[in-house]
C-alpha cells in the first residue's frame, strides 16, 4: 500500500461523503438519487476506490443521520459493489457493466433497509424498485459520462 493509494482512497472517500451530504435532500430516503454513487465507476480506474467508496459511504451515512443498520449495511453494499466492479475490470468485463454491481447491491440491500428498518409503508418490491431507479440514474446517467470524461483525461491512477 503506497502513499498514493492511501491519498487517492482518502480523496475518493471525501468526495463521496461531501457529494452525499451536500445533496442530502436527494441522498437519503426511499426516493433517492445518491449522485455520489456515480463514483461507483472509479474501481474501473483504481483499486484505491474500493476502500475509498466504502469509507466515504460510511462517513456520509454516519453524518447524514442514518440509523445504525443503514450505516453498517448500506456501507457494506457499497463495499461489495466496489469490490465486484474492480474484479470485473480485472477480468476485462465491458466498462459499461462496471456500475451494475452498485445498482444491484443497493437495490437489494437498501431496498430491504427502507422496507424493514425505516418501515416505509410500501411493499418490498416497490422499495427496491424506487432504489433501483435512483441507482440507475446515478450510476448510468451520471456515472457513465463521468467514466468517459475521466478516460479522456488519461490520469495515471495506479
Amino acid at each position: 500500500m503506497t502513499l498514493k493509494y492511501i491519498v487517492m482512497g482518502a480523496a475518493i472517500a471525501a468526495i463521496y461523503a461531501t457529494l452525499t451530504l451536500v445533496l442530502q435532500p436527494i441522498s437519503f430516503s426511499v426516493y433517492q438519487v445518491r449522485v455520489s454513487e456515480a463514483l461507483s465507476i472509479l474501481p474501473y480506474f483504481t483499486s484505491s476506490a474500493v476502500p475509498g467508496l466504502f469509507i466515504g459511504c460510511l462517513i456520509a451515512n454516519l453524518l447524514g443521520g442514518a440509523v445504525i443498520w443503514d450505516v453498517v449495511f448500506g456501507s457494506i453494499a457499497t463495499l461489495i459493489a466496489a469490490a465486484i466492479a474492480y474484479f470485473m475490470k480485472k477480468h476485462n468485463v465491458s466498462k459499461f457493466l462496471i456500475p451494475l454491481p452498485s445498482v444491484i447491491a443497493n437495490t437489494i440491500i437498501i431496498g430491504l433497509l427502507m422496507r424493514y428498518v425505516y418501515n416505509f409503508d410500501m411493499s418490498l418490491l416497490l422499495c427496491m424498485l424506487s432504489i433501483f431507479v435512483g441507482q440507475a440514474i446515478a450510476c448510468y446517467v451520471v456515472g457513465i459520462p463521468l467514466m468517459l470524461a475521466i478516460e479522456k483525461i488519461k490520469i495515471k491512477w495506479e
